[in-house]
C-alpha cells in the first residue's frame, strides 16, 4: 500500500498519524486560491458564487513532492502534466516497492489498474479553458465596455493575461482525458493488462477496488494496482459546497457528532495491491488485510438525487457481507466499521440509519464495536475518499489496533441505536 495524504507523504507517516490521532486540517496554503474569496459573514446568509465562509481544508502541498525523471519523464513537459497523474504514479511505485518491488511482480502482462477519479476542474484543464473560453470573453467583454480600446491593445491584453497562465504545452491536452491518470501509471510502470478509471462520486476509489477484484476473481489479472486520486481544491469546487451549505461553518469536521455542521474538503491519493489470497501465500507475500466480499448498489429514485439513501446504502453493504459468506447480525460479526462519515447533517444521521438496519441493535453483554471516519483527520478526499479509509482499517486489522475518530466527543444520538461506539 501507499499513500499521499493531508500530513502524511508516505504509509509510515499515515500510520503513526492514525495512532497519534493527528489533525492534518489546516488553512488553505498561499497560491491556493486569491484570500479575497474569503468572507465569514457568507455563513450567516445566502453565499454569493464568490464568497467562501470556509478556508480550512486537507492539503499536500509541501508533501507532494514527484520525481518525474526517476519515471522517464523530462523535466519540460511536468508544467503542462496535471499533478494528479504525477502523484498517482509516484505512489503506485511506492505501493509496488512496498509489496517487495517490481520483481516480485507476476507476468505484467497479468497486471491491472483501476483508479478512481473524478471529473473535476483539475489544475491543467482549468488552465487550458482559461486559455481558450476566459482570454476571448475576457477581450469581448473589455471590447464592448471600453469601444474606445483599439485592436492593437485587446491584443496586448489577452497576450498579458494568457502569459501569467504559463507556457502553452501539448501535454496540457491530457487532462481533458481522465483515464490517463491510469493509463500513465501502465505505461511508466510497463504494466500491460487492463488500465482504466472509475467514476462513481465519492465511492470512485472504492468501485475502482471492487471492479480489481472482479478482475482476479476472473482470471483476467494476476495483480491490480487499485486506489483513488483527487488533487482538486479549485476555487470554483468550493463555492458549490458552500452554496450549498455542505462546508463546516465552524470549519471543523465532526463525523457522527451531534453538533456536526458539515464537512471540510481533502485532498489526496492512495494505492492497495491486490493478489489473490491463494497466491500472495505461495508467494511468500505480507499481506494486510483480507478483502472477503465487496458490494454495490444504487439508490433507484429517491427524493433529491444527492440526497443520502439509507435504502441503497444497505443494499451495499449485505451484498458486501452476503459475497464475504458472513452474518451482520451475528453476535460478535465485527470489531472495526470505517465508515464514510461525512458530517453532513443528513449524511451522518442516513449512514447511521443504515447500521441500525443492516447491524441490529446493541445486544445485551456484547462490546460494541468501533465506528471510525478518518475524514476527522484528513478532510473528505472526494474519489479519493475510500481508500484512505480503506487503507486505514488495513493497518487497524494488520496491527490490531482500533484507532481513534477525532472531534466526537458529543455522539450523535441515533449512535446509541448501533451496535457501535467512537474512540476518541
Amino acid at each position: 500500500m501507499a499513500v499521499l495524504l493531508p500530513g502524511a507523504p508516505d504509509l509510515a507517516t499515515y500510520w503513526r498519524n492514525l495512532l497519534g490521532g493527528v489533525d492534518a486540517i489546516t488553512e488553505v496554503p498561499d497560491g491556493r486560491w486569491d484570500a479575497g474569496f474569503y468572507d465569514p459573514s457568507a455563513a450567516s446568509g445566502p453565499a454569493a458564487p464568490d464568497r467562501l465562509y470556509c478556508r480550512r481544508g486537507g492539503f499536500v502541498d509541501a508533501l507532494a513532492e514527484v520525481q518525474p525523471t526517476r519515471f522517464g519523464i523530462m523535466p519540460s513537459s511536468v508544467s503542462g502534466t496535471e499533478p494528479d497523474q504525477l502523484i498517482a504514479l509516484q505512489v503506485a511505485a511506492a505501493a509496488i516497492a512496498d509489496a517487495g518491488g517490481p520483481d516480485r511482480l507476476p507476468d505484467r502482462d497479468r497486471i491491472g489498474v483501476v483508479l478512481g477519479r473524478g471529473g473535476y476542474l483539475t489544475p491543467g484543464l482549468v488552465r487550458l479553458d482559461q486559455r481558450v473560453r476566459t482570454a476571448h470573453q475576457l477581450v469581448r467583454t473589455l471590447g464592448e465596455l471600453l469601444p474606445d480600446l483599439t485592436a492593437g491593445q485587446l491584443a496586448r491584453v489577452r497576450e498579458a493575461f494568457t502569459e501569467r497562465l504559463g507556457p502553452d504545452r501539448p501535454e496540457s491536452a491530457i487532462g481533458l482525458v481522465p483515464n490517463l491518470a491510469a493509463s500513465r501509471i501502465a505505461n511508466r510502470l510497463d504494466l500491460r493488462g487492463p488500465a482504466y478509471t472509475v467514476d462513481a462520486a465519492c465511492a470512485s476509489s472504492l468501485v475502482a477496488v471492487d471492479q480489481a477484484v472482479g478482475e482476479l476473481a476472473g482470471g483476467r489479472c494476476d495483480l491490480v494496482l487499485a486506489g483513488g486520486v483527487h488533487h482538486c481544491h479549485d476555487v470554483t469546487l468550493w463555492s458549490v459546497f458552500a452554496q450549498l451549505r455542505a462546508l463546516s461553518p465552524s470549519e471543523r469536521i465532526r463525523p457522527f457528532h451531534r453538533g456536526a455542521d458539515g464537512l471540510l474538503i481533502g485532498e489526496g491519493t492512495g494505492v492497495v495491491v491486490l493478489k489473490r489470497l491463494a497466491d500472495a501465500e505461495r508467494d511468500g507475500d505480507r499481506v494486510y488485510a483480507v478483502v472477503r466480499g465487496t458490494g454495490v448498489a444504487g439508490d433507484g429514485r429517491t427524493a433529491a438525487l444527492a440526497s443520502p439513501d439509507p435504502g441503497g446504502q444497505s443494499r451495499a453493504v449485505r451484498a458486501a457481507w452476503r459475497a464475504a459468506g458472513l452474518d451482520p447480525a451475528a453476535p460478535d460479526a465485527l470489531g472495526l466499521l470505517e465508515a464514510h462519515g461525512t458530517a453532513t447533517p443528513a449524511g451522518d444521521a442516513a449512514e447511521l440509519a443504515t447500521l441500525a438496519q443492516v447491524f441490529g441493535p446493541a445486544v445485551d453483554g456484547e462490546r460494541r464495536a468501533v465506528l471510525g471516519s478518518v475524514k476527522s483527520m484528513i478532510g473528505h478526499l472526494m474519489p479519493a475518499a475510500g481508500i484512505a479509509g480503506l487503507v486505514k482499517a488495513a493497518l487497524a486489522v494488520h496491527h490490531g489496533v482500533l484507532l481513534p475518530t477525532l472531534h466526537c466527543d458529543d455522539p450523535h444520538p441515533a449512535l446509541a441505536a448501533t451496535r457501535f461506539r467512537t474512540v476518541p
